[in-house]
């Protein structure tokens, strides 16, 4: 495309890139900087439009897509404050010490090497000298009875014949 094809291009759709954008909802001013931004970045890159009559809807849609990119660049440039208080506790680590402390000793250290350490199954069952299945049972039964607590339940286990 010549500089006067695109001269002509432009004078024919400049406005009408204006008009698009603002019935996208963009206000007047922004479709302006917009649309002159989008036929800027055209002139840069007319070499390699392949069909010059198509020269307003590929300005359009480079116009559109401009505007997309700086609404996630001032996305991204807003600034959050920083709402946590100054005095910050983690209420969490405090109810996962006391779901710990109400655990059977030996529930609560597999509990804590396996979930708060990250120690894989097979790693804690070479220390304690029992399979990989038996760690993973064990956890099952640990995460089963924190489960319990959580609902307001006990952590004591019940003996099978007294029933669930």
């Amino acid at each position: 495309m010549t500089a006067e094809e695109y001269d002509t291009a432009y004078s024919a759709g400049f406005a009408g890139t204006v008009r698009l954008l603002v019935s996208r909802g963009i206000n007047y001013d922004t479709a302006l900087d917009t649309a002159q931004t989008a036929w800027a970045r055209g002139w840069e890159c007319r070499g390699q439009l392949r069909n010059p009559a198509a020269v307003c809807g590929w300005m359009n849609r480079i116009a559109i897509n401009a505007y997309r990119a700086s609404l996630r660049r001032a996305a991204i440039a807003q600034h959050y404050p920083d709402t946590a208080p100054l005095n910050y506790i983690d209420l969490a680590a405090i109810d996962v010490k006391h779901i710990l402390n109400r655990c059977q000793p030996n529930e609560r250290g597999l509990l804590e090497a396996y979930y708060i350490q990250g120690y894989r199954a097979k790693e804690i069952a070479l220390e304690r000298g029992c399979s990989e299945v038996a760690v993973g049972i064990r956890l099952y039964r640990a995460r089963r009875a924190v489960m319990r607590l959580l609902r307001g339940g006990t952590l004591a286990r019940r003996h099978p014949l007294q029933g669930t």
